[in-house]
């Protein structure tokens, strides 16, 4: 954890959660939050309603990492194809570290399996923006169906994360190669 003496108790708690429900899933119980946060149960009901918004509140403050760590660096000049593959060679990237568990936001989403909690409300707006950057670089290559082009590269994206996050499949190529096939076929340039 990446917890120190001077951080917040909200910081915490919000490390604590991003910690053990990426390990462990959002089924964690607030004992568990509060002991590995160094938190009292009243100090956490003090800074969030519950668990619910614990968790939508961890969630949302992982969103401008992930999308840091998907994008290419903002000053770097390249082609929609190009960015494209970059989202997947660096999932491939990631998924190759012993810590690697998936996709944070497609586990909550799965795990709740409830489209009104406010975490899955949150994990649902990453998985979007994730497309919507898709749709708008098959737009901007050229793609015939940038919309359809965009649900197949989630599609690969989110079944790659959930494979390799499993443990039961290596990524090394393999995304970056299936996506390579699709941006072909849709005439990504």
């Amino acid at each position: 954890m990446t917890t120190t003496a001077k951080a917040s108790p909200r910081d915490r708690l919000l490390d604590a959660a991003a910690e053990l429900t990426y390990r462990d899933g959002v089924s964690i119980g607030i004992e568990a939050l509060c002991r590995s946060a160094g938190v009292s149960k009243r100090s956490m009901y003090q800074l969030f309603a519950g668990k619910d918004d614990l968790l939508a509140a961890s969630l949302e403050r992982r969103i401008p990492s992930y999308v840091e760590r998907l994008a290419p660096d903002p000053g770097e000049t390249v082609t929609p194809r190009e960015r494209i593959l970059g989202v997947f060679e660096r999932l491939e990237e990631g998924a190759a570290l012993p810590e690697f568990r998936g996709c944070p936001f497609l586990a909550a989403l799965v795990e709740l399996k409830d489209p009104e909690h406010p975490a899955s409300a949150v994990a649902g707006g990453a998985k979007q923006r994730l497309k919507e950057v898709f749709r708008a670089e098959a737009e901007r290559g050229g793609a015939r169906d940038p919309d359809l082009l965009s649900r197949q590269l989630m599609l690969v994206f989110d079944g790659a994360n959930a494979r390799a996050g499993a443990g039961i499949e290596t990524l090394d190529g393999l995304t970056t190669t299936t996506a390579t096939v699709l941006l072909d076929a849709a005439g990504v340039e």
